[in-house]
């Protein structure tokens, strides 16, 4: 499998935890765009991400799409849902080709609690994303909004960004929207923060791809922000 992104479940595992959940799930690969969870959906099952990076999403109250968080190799999802046996509160799908093991409900929450080593990793999974969450909010507080995108797309390009000819290119599509949703500013207030940072020739962002050309200046126009889950 990959490395474990920090703060993930496997990255507070041992190694013979870990073999633990493998063992007890199934293996299972899937494309680029596969939808996994539907939200609403029943809670039947959990997976847990091998290698490859997946989009959590849920219905907004206008109806569209928003953009919760990303999640890669050694993440749990649909954990949470599975644990309270509710419907599932967000859609996950792939971004890219991903490797995980998939847990029936009644394996995972057998494994959580007969192996106190995952409970604990779980509990240290969910806090890391609250404690991450956390210092992002009280990091954007002082930014104004293009700061805001900036340190956002600082974020995805150290998690998902490809060395270029001209810069490094995000592997993954984010739409302006998806970032207006992370940094909670309005989708026009986001646009014109683009058209900032384009202007600077600093980013190039069509049709949800988006290329860095100046890395560097993009980390001091975001004033270094933490790099927050």
């Amino acid at each position: 499998m990959s490395q474990p992104v920090a703060g993930s479940l496997f990255a507070h595992l041992r190694e013979e935890d870990r073999e633990a959940v493998l063992a007890a799930g199934r293996r299972r690969e899937f494309p680029a765009d596969q939808l996994l969870f539907q939200q609403g959906d029943p809670s039947t099952h959990v997976f847990v991400l091998l290698s490859g990076w997946v989009r959590v999403s849920a219905v907004a109250k206008g109806g569209g799409d928003l953009l919760l968080a990303f999640r890669g190799p050694g993440d749990a999802v649909g954990e949470l849902a599975a644990v309270q046996d509710i419907e599932r509160v967000a859609s996950v799908r792939t971004v890219e080709e991903v490797t995980a093991v998939q847990l029936r409900r009644e394996q995972f929450v057998g494994l959580l609690s007969t192996r106190p080593a995952v409970a604990m990793g779980m509990i240290n999974q969910l806090a890391a994303r609250v404690v991450g969450a956390t210092h992002l909010r009280a990091a954007f507080a002082t930014l104004d909004t293009t700061q805001r995108v900036a340190a956002c797309l600082v974020r995805l390009m150290d998690q998902h960004g490809v060395p270029a000819e001209n810069g490094v290119v995000l592997r993954i599509r984010v739409s302006q929207q998806d970032v207006a949703s992370q940094v909670d500013a309005s989708l026009r207030s986001v646009a014109r923060a683009f058209g900032v940072l384009r202007a600077r020739g600093i980013v190039i962002s069509e049709r949800a791809r988006v290329l860095i050309r100046e890395p560097g200046m993009l980390r001091r126009f975001a004033g270094d922000q933490p790099n927050g889950r």
